[in-house]
């Protein structure tokens, strides 16, 4: 079942784009559903826009067949998901559902998927057992135990021999904390404090008391993209930015597009992820520039692109 649904991701999103005046004899609707407003969204427009760049770029017509893409914002909260995915697959006869900006919300949709017996494309959502909840998932993305592992690495090959955590409690932050300490501890770190934040409007500000205290080398930060923006800035606020406790961590808690934003507090953190825009290789300068692009077009199609 899985290759049969990545043979068919191959073809409807990767590979024999040809754009055609021809009328396509058949519409494939996917319905990409993901977070456009709330404490996730800056993750959501960055996947919306990317669609959009994609089929600027090759066009919405693949072997003779018209690729529609409706869009709905779930906010990240796990009800709307599943509502909007109903109404997608009854409704709007969608033969794809895709997007999914956080684990919760790709869980909720995993029962509709196997359901209708159509695949569900998870873009975002990186917790290790998002793809066991239906045959019809597949992940195009990551998962936080790939970034999780890289830093403990790196963390004991840099002299740091103390670490506090401070992780998003739901599945992918779990993920981390699990990967990372196990990578950590397994060459001669320890672990000294672990704190669990609420996914949903967290106040970081008391549970940062408890990182200082714990007088750690380093934290180990795992929130949700969307989230490290107001992470940063209640760092900067309580002092930690000048306590020599430097952060880590999975390259969630440094968004590309929120970067920028969070000033001086920034600077010394290492985090470890699957992409940055600021990768050097060719490949990725084109990608970047042609996505810049985005932001100067008008159109309906490109209005709010951002990086």
């Amino acid at each position: 079942m899985r290759k049969q649904i990545l043979a068919c991701l191959v073809a409807a999103f990767g590979f024999g784009w040809a754009p055609s005046a021809a009328s396509a004899q058949e519409t494939v609707k996917i319905g990409l559903i993901v977070p456009l407003t709330g404490g996730q969204a800056s993750t959501g427009k960055q996947l919306d826009n990317a669609v959009k760049l994609y089929m600027r770029q090759h066009g919405d017509i693949v072997a003779g067949k018209k690729i529609e893409v409706i869009v709905r914002d779930d906010g990240a909260i796990p009800d709307n998901t599943k509502r909007i995915a109903q109404e997608l697959i009854v409704n709007d006869k969608v033969q794809i559902i895709a997007g999914f900006g956080i684990t919760p919300a790709a869980l909720a949709a995993a029962p509709l998927a196997t359901q209708a017996k159509i695949p569900e494309i998870v873009m975002l959502a990186g917790a290790s057992i998002v793809t066991e909840r239906s045959p019809y998932i597949v992940r195009t993305s990551f998962t936080l135990a790939q970034s999780a592992v890289i830093i403990g690495d790196w963390a004991t090959r840099n002299g740091i021999r103390k670490v506090a955590t401070l992780t998003s409690d739901y599945a992918p932050g779990n993920d981390a904390l699990q990967f990372f300490k196990a990578r950590f501890t397994a060459t001669g770190g320890e672990i000294v404090e672990e704190v669990k934040v609420p996914l949903m409007n967290p106040d970081f500000a008391p549970f940062l008391q408890r990182m200082r205290d714990a007088r750690p080398d380093a934290m180990f930060v795992f929130v949700p993209g969307g989230q490290g923006g107001n992470f940063m800035k209640q760092y900067s606020e309580r002092g930690l930015d000048k306590s020599g406790i430097r952060i880590i961590g999975p390259g969630d808690v440094m968004d590309d597009d929120l970067l920028n934003d969070m000033g001086d507090a920034a600077l010394g953190t290492v985090t470890a992820h699957m992409y940055s825009a600021a990768h050097p290789s060719p490949v990725n300068k084109r990608f970047v520039t042609d996505y810049r692009k985005g932001l100067q077009l008008t159109s309906g199609l490109c209005r709010g692109w951002r990086l």
